[in-house]
């Protein structure tokens, strides 16, 4: 994954309260594991509806408990998939939060004036370095969870932050080796 500083650009609103991840990927589309592919079913069902836009942009800015419902990792890769690289929103369901970070999506909440403002601006710059999101002449300072700032500045996912002790695990291994009880017959 590659390291987030600073995503900057034109903004898309879906300034909706409760979107949950179904509606962001719905459960039709979850038969697959690889993560790319998913952004052509973003919020499927809603871009049926008439006069339905959502550009590709940089920065989606949403309303309030933003993926909620279940823990389905999907809504965040359809996102990312999509081209969204960052989330600003009043509020975030944890575990949304928590995938967005692990796969390099920057979840950023803002107080909802702050949020509409950015939406309104309608470019934006969100800066991790600085935890500052400017727009319309404006910044606004947010605060995140001090690992996924680490892990997104640095570019780190799941598999990057294991290899990183693979030293220790090669140690440990050869530490263990034999000690399990055999579980197959020879």
């Amino acid at each position: 994954m590659d390291p987030v500083t600073v995503i900057a650009g034109p903004v898309s609103a879906l300034l909706r309260d409760d979107v949950d991840t179904d509606q962001i990927m719905p459960k039709q589309f979850l038969k697959r594991v690889e993560r790319t592919g998913y952004g052509q079913y973003l919020f499927y069902d809603w871009a049926k509806e008439p006069g339905w836009d959502l550009p590709a942009n940089p920065i989606l800015v949403a309303g309030r408990n933003f993926g909620c419902g279940s823990s389905r990792e999907h809504a965040a890769w359809g996102l990312e998939d999509y081209g969204f690289r960052a989330v600003i929103a009043p509020s975030f369901s944890d575990i949304f939060r928590s995938n967005a970070g692990k796969i390099g999506l920057l979840p950023v909440a803002l107080a909802e004036d702050e949020v509409r403002a950015v939406a309104a601006a309608g470019e934006a710059e969100v800066d991790l370095e600085a935890q500052e999101v400017r727009a319309g002449g404006a910044a606004y300072r947010f605060e995140i969870d001090p690992e996924i700032r680490h892990r997104l500045l640095n570019g780190l996912d799941d598999i990057a932050l294991s290899l990183r002790q693979a030293d220790a695990i090669d140690a440990y291994e050869r530490e263990h080796e034999g000690a399990a009880p055999l579980t197959t017959s020879l």
